[in-house]
């Protein structure tokens, strides 16, 4: 395809000139630079300077593109034409694109919101697994909880639009989120925490069947909520790198991404699978966390390792990623769970593990907790 061709398709698309050329070169470094060149290389100089980061692995391209001053009925159609385009490069089968851009104010909104100034500062955090299983609920929940112990503000969104586990694990199951004007109000858990999750919404026994663009409007309107005064957000992703994480990565490009995975081999190669995709989206990696670390044998209390030991340090390290804190595999974690009571709540072991947690995830987002208040 003829760039000069391309060219004419963009300006029917309504794909403004950029005001200034871009010094950024595209990221490429997971890549060896001709694999992830050829995406560009393929895409009209209109286009690629607005690449953010491109990646291939896999047979899978994914591409961050900077969509500011772009209508929002033509994103659409600019999307599809860039997979048109990239889908004809050799070795790629899947096309994924994540839009970006500074969202303008809603000129239909209430006249009587708050004014952006008046909203205080919150940083939003994404707990990613890139593996189903591997305790990234739990742990965010009892993150959550150590943190608001310590006198921080935490709302939590439950974004695992089709298996949403937050009311359990924060004991509000009960709870229905109001709406006021064109926000949800988040529900209150009795431990501190202000949450919203599609399991508020839609009743436990009936299945959520939605396509990629009704999911990621879902998440919208979760995070779009009045979170009143919130400083941290942490975001309870779904397992894998699909359409909920690209939303996530097009509307709302979080501060920073922590992931969770247990010690073998199965759960790390995924587990790098959702590093790479945040690396692709520009989101600063925090660390990870290792989870059913070692288990403790309740009758002669040996500690075993039936998931292995050391996997995700070892991949941190590899990776050049910090190592948060080992979280061990105990049935009471479990039945604690179950019962919406987070050993969080508690100074025993478990509780500990999570606290030891929620203090390097403070010291790397700055933040001064004001002192740790009762469950």
């Amino acid at each position: 395809m003829e760039k000069q061709g391309v060219r004419a398709d963009n300006l029917l698309l309504g794909l403004p000139a950029m005001t200034a050329p871009t010094d950024r070169e595209p990221d490429t470094a997971a890549e060896p630079a001709g694999d992830s060149r050829s995406l560009t290389d393929r895409l009209p100089s209109e286009l690629a300077g607005r690449v953010q980061s491109a990646r291939l692995a896999g047979g899978v391209a994914t591409i961050v593109f900077d969509a500011s001053g772009v209508a929002a009925d033509k994103r659409g159609q600019l999307e599809t034409a860039i997979r048109d385009m990239l889908g004809e490069v050799d070795g790629v089968a899947e096309v994924r694109v994540a839009m970006t851009a500074d969202r303008a104010p809603d000129a239909s909104s209430d006249e009587t919101a708050v004014p952006a100034a008046a909203k205080p500062k919150r940083t939003m955090i994404a707990i990613g697994s890139g593996k189903g299983g591997v305790g990234k609920s739990t742990l965010t929940s009892n993150l959550a909880v150590a943190l608001a112990r310590r006198g921080v503000k935490v709302g939590v969104v439950d974004a695992d639009i089709y298996g949403p586990s937050q009311p359990t694990l924060l004991a509000t199951k009960d709870a229905k989120p109001v709406a006021r004007g064109k926000q949800l109000q988040p529900v209150t858990s009795p431990h501190g925490v202000t949450l919203l999750s599609m399991g508020h919404l839609v009743a436990a026994d009936k299945a959520i069947a939605w396509r990629g663009p009704m999911a990621g409007n879902a998440l919208a309107q979760l995070i779009e909520a009045d979170w009143g005064e919130a400083e941290l957000l942490l975001v309870d992703l779904p397992p894998g790198t699909g359409d909920v994480q690209l939303s996530m990565l097009q509307r709302f490009k979080p501060d920073g991404a922590v992931i969770v995975s247990t010690p073998q081999d199965l759960a790390l190669i995924d587990a790098k699978r959702a590093m790479q995709l945040f690396e692709t989206g520009g989101v600063p990696m925090l660390g990870m966390v290792e989870n059913m670390a070692g288990y403790e044998c309740p009758h002669c209390h040996e500690i075993s390792d039936p998931f292995g030991r050391g996997g995700a340090e070892d991949a941190a390290r590899e990776s050049g990623l910090d190592m948060l804190g080992r979280v061990p595999l105990a049935i009471e974690i479990r039945e604690a769970g179950d019962a919406g009571v987070p050993p969080a709540l508690s100074d025993g072991p478990q509780g500990l593990a999570f606290a030891a947690i929620a203090d390097a995830l403070a010291a790397k987002l700055g933040l001064e907790p004001v002192r740790e208040t009762a469950p």
